[in-house]
């Protein structure tokens, strides 16, 4: 079994799940909320999980994460954490989940209101203390286990991007067998969100050699495993190197991320739509690289070698062919966005966090002809 100290310390390997209780001992929590959502029940793992811990142990759940969670779901598991007399989150499930534990954690550490920590007012300084968080994915796209941020729908309708060292979880479980269930087109979308973590950052102008490091590697596995995954979603090789490939696209992109999620997150904050985050940036994905081409001729050619491609092709064609391979949608417009929607989504694009580290710099009319272009 692996265990790696890059930011946290992560148990990776098929069974890690069994480690939680002795995790949480280590951490002094008694009482967890763990924080999941409906279908990580309905699939069995959150009884999985639990059947781990010992008897003795008192947890509350919360199964309300939404698809994209919200400050209002955050607040109602904050208050069942508050009522249960809870000391320590465990999130379980996709990024969702994990998100929202984190924020559940925060609060319970530095007290509300959840915005006076956005850290594009400088929020971070804020935070005092968080809560002690274990994450334990169940999907392999977000990274959120070992990620500095989380993202939450706020009751206003943005979506903030919340990030600090701090919120780095204290340990991350990931075990690849809790992703044997997940359903191909789940595990395409998931799939293709870490190959745009590990793009993104790459290409983030940040200097930070360890982590670019990090980026091409987990590329580098999940181009290759992808499809194998999708195909077979029993794959022991292919479940286990996605896994990996999704906790490397969030150790790189300390680095930052760009314009993919600056605009994901701008539609994704949509409530009529409810677009699944990963589906969002394997869609965008095409435009963008077309849109930094010529920034850093040195990264595309090392983006294409770790792609199994040849050191000059497009790297935008061999996206789109990837996303047809694995039946994901070819636009933005497939997705149910309209032009008429660009005025609306493009000051949510300029004002995201992930804007302040595109290798090529976007304002509002390069992101109204961004989303034009990936409809």
């Amino acid at each position: 079994m692996a265990v790696l100290s890059y930011l946290t310390t992560t148990h990776f390997d098929f069974g890690a799940v069994r480690l939680l209780s002795k995790e949480l001992d280590r951490l002094g929590v008694r009482r967890p909320l763990v924080a999941t959502d409906e279908g990580v029940r309905a699939a069995g793992l959150l009884d999985t999980v639990l059947g781990s811990l010992a008897n003795s142990r008192d947890v509350a759940v919360f199964d309300g994460t939404p698809s994209n969670p919200t400050e209002a779901a955050t607040l109602a598991a904050f208050d069942l954490y508050q009522a249960a007399g809870c000391d320590g989150v465990v999130g379980l499930g996709g990024g969702s989940a994990m998100d929202l534990g984190k924020a559940v954690a925060l609060l319970a550490g530095s007290g509300g209101p959840l915005d006076r920590y956005d850290p594009l007012t400088g929020g971070g300084r804020y935070i005092a203390t968080v809560a002690p968080i274990i994450a334990i994915p169940t999907t392999s796209g977000t990274g959120s286990e070992v990620s500095v941020g989380f993202v939450i729908v706020m009751g206003d309708g943005r979506k903030l991007t919340f990030a600090s060292p701090k919120m780095i979880p204290r340990v991350a479980i990931c075990d690849p067998g809790l992703t044997f269930g997940m359903p191909p087109m789940l595990t395409a979308a998931t799939g293709m969100d870490a190959v745009t973590h590990c793009i993104e950052a790459i290409l983030s102008p940040v200097v930070n050699p360890p982590a670019e490091g990090i980026g091409y590697d987990g590329l580098r596995r999940a181009w290759r495993y992808l499809e194998a995954a999708v195909n077979n979603g029993a794959d022991r090789e292919a479940r286990w190197n996605m896994m990996m490939a999704s906790t490397e696209g969030a150790m790189a992109f300390v680095k930052g991320l760009g314009a993919v999620h600056s605009m994901s997150h701008a539609a994704g904050r949509l409530p009529t739509l409810k677009l699944h985050h990963g589906t969002l940036n394997a869609v965008i994905l095409p435009t963008i690289l077309r849109f930094n081409d010529g920034v850093s001729s040195e990264k595309y050619e090392r983006l294409a070698e770790a792609m199994s491609l040849p050191k000059d092709a497009d790297l935008a064609d061999a996206v789109i062919a990837r996303n047809r391979a694995l039946g994901l949608p070819s636009g933005l417009a497939s997705m149910g966005l309209t032009a008429g929607m660009i005025p609306d989504l493009v000051p949510h694009a300029v004002a995201d966090l992930s804007n302040r580290t595109t290798p090529r710099p976007a304002d509002a009319a390069v992101y109204a002809d961004l989303f034009a272009a990936a409809l």
